[in-house]
């Protein structure tokens, strides 16, 4: 008898240990929205569910089973035709958070300890049919480092928004908080002002700086935002978002370093086996793939490039550098297909970290040291097909184009002074042209050198004779989106200077200088 009681007792214990180590649940159609499943209430089939690196698609009745450690993020990908629940500040309530234990102490608190892994993980979706046409709002790093700041981010981005029904979400590139992760529930309130579901991506300011090891520098994020590695649809569009900063990495400049995580690598992986290849695929994440002045691990962009080789429509949004950039991958950067691999280095909300002269609504002007504007991109997607717009906060639509130059010259020295047209989203592929009066249209010299204005920003402050208030801004940096013309004879009398630039998507932008001529 005992020998029999201590078989079965290695049987239950063997059945509960196995508990442990799966989930399981339902993702369900939620008709009546009160977040729990009724009777009535149908299991959605074909949905894809993770625990952040294996992927599995529900059955006939809605149901999955994953393999569940004692840290993972458990979460539904969101298939078209429906919607995320929302917390009162526009979060997507779209995954379930397993941490036992909870976070190790940390100076920002990490996740408290969740308990038991529940009998079942069920997930609400709400039906919604999908636009095959819509936009979406991408904001590269907030990065307030106070509440003043949130304040200039909410009065200068958050009510710059014009919401309209084409608009079905926005997502922020990462560096959500300038280091200080008490700012991450204030950024919150500010982004649940717009009245649209939010998502987010983590950024280097927005990590546990005190651990020892890179798993456990997301441990704050999550308790505010949930998984940082995640994906969802959108019509005819698959959204990936990763976390791409390893952190403690020590280089000969920083304690990070860009890249991705085999578990990472793995997961798009999983999940690209549900993905059609006819879907426009949308990357984001914080750190380019290629950057000026961090790291980027080859190794990792490498297979990244490799999982991303069957599929002819891609994208990828990044921000990190407060500047912004046209990036093109070829063959020579490892992309695999004949046409380049895109990706678009947004410019930043907070601008040069909300420095610069103090504008007439009491806010940085915080133009970027490349001459961006602060602003924000609009990203805009036709069935599988994507383009892009930049916004200047506070600005009309139309400008996209700003001037440098002289408003009034003598006549004898004309051919002295140059015009710069620093065209916000362009890049070196891009026809810029000028014309004066009423002649022909003629091209513009692409220029690869300082934004004229940002430079006058900086000296404003450096060879002030009165106190400027507001912080000075970093120093200039090169543009890669800046053409120059010198000014040919001009007879004395009133010019109009007119630029035209076409962008990447042929859509056409103009801006105008007027130039007063003087007798000699």
């Amino acid at each position: 008898m005992k020998h029999l009681f201590f078989i079965l007792s290695l049987i239950c214990y063997g059945h509960t240990a196995f508990s442990q180590n799966k989930v399981k649940g339902v993702v369900y159609d939620d008709l009546n929205q009160n977040g729990k499943k009724d009777r009535n209430e149908k299991g959605i089939p074909n949905v894809s569910v993770s625990n952040g690196i294996e992927v599995v698609q529900t059955n006939g009745k809605g149901e999955y089973t994953l393999p569940v450690g004692n840290d993972n993020i458990i979460f539904v990908i969101k298939p078209s035709d429906y919607i995320y629940p929302v917390n009162e500040k526009n979060l997507p309530q779209f995954y379930y958070v397993h941490k036992p234990n909870g976070s190790p102490t940390l100076k920002y608190g990490g996740v408290k300890p969740t308990g038991e892994l529940p009998k079942s993980v069920d997930f609400p979706l709400y039906f919604q049919k999908d636009k095959e046409n819509f936009k979406a709002f991408v904001f590269g790093d907030p990065q307030p480092y106070s509440l003043e700041e949130i304040d200039f981010f909410h009065k200068d981005i958050i009510k710059d928004l014009k919401v309209t029904d084409e608009y079905q979400f926005g997502i922020s590139l990462g560096d959500i908080a300038g280091d200080n992760l008490t700012l991450h529930q204030p950024y919150l309130d500010a982004v649940a002002d717009a009245g649209l579901t939010w998502f987010n991506v983590m950024g280097n300011h927005d990590m546990d700086y005190d651990v020892e090891v890179d798993s456990l520098s997301d441990e704050t994020f999550e308790s505010h935002f949930g998984p940082n590695n995640y994906a969802f649809n959108y019509g005819n569009a698959h959204f990936i978002v990763l976390d791409n900063i390893y952190y403690p990495y020590v280089t000969e400049r920083y304690k990070y370093i860009g890249g991705f995580r085999k578990s990472q690598l793995d997961f798009i992986e999983n999940n690209l086996k549900f993905v059609p290849k006819d879907k426009l695929i949308v990357l984001a994440y914080h750190i380019p793939l290629i950057q000026r002045n961090v790291n980027f691990r080859e190794e990792d962009r490498q297979r990244l490039f490799d999982l991303l080789a069957e599929y002819p429509n891609t994208v990828s949004m990044a921000a990190h550098t407060h500047y912004q950039e046209q990036l093109f991958y070829g063959k020579e950067q490892g992309w695999k297909r004949d046409k380049p691999h895109h990706e678009f280095n947004v410019g930043t909300t907070c601008g040069d970290w909300y420095s610069g002269h103090i504008k007439a609504n009491g806010i940085p002007n915080a133009s970027m040291r490349d001459g961006t504007p602060k602003g924000y991109a609009i990203l805009n997607v036709k069935g599988n097909t994507y383009s892009f717009d930049y916004k200047v906060a506070g600005a009309d639509p139309s400008y996209q184009i700003n001037l440098s130059g002289p408003s009034i010259i003598n006549t004898k020295y004309a051919r002295k002074y140059t015009i710069y047209a620093n065209f916000f989203m362009g890049s070196s592929k891009d026809k810029v042209e000028y014309k004066i009066g009423n002649g022909k249209w003629k091209p513009m010299v692409y220029s690869e050198t300082l934004d004229p204005s940002f430079v006058q920003e900086v000296l404003n402050f450096d060879l002030a004779n009165d106190y400027v208030k507001g912080i000075r801004p970093r120093d200039p940096m090169i543009s890669n989106h800046l053409w120059s013309i010198k000014l040919p004879k001009l007879n004395a009398g009133k010019h109009n200077v007119h630029i035209r630039a076409t962008d990447m998507y042929g859509k056409v932008h103009f801006a105008n200088k007027e130039i007063t001529v003087l007798e000699n």
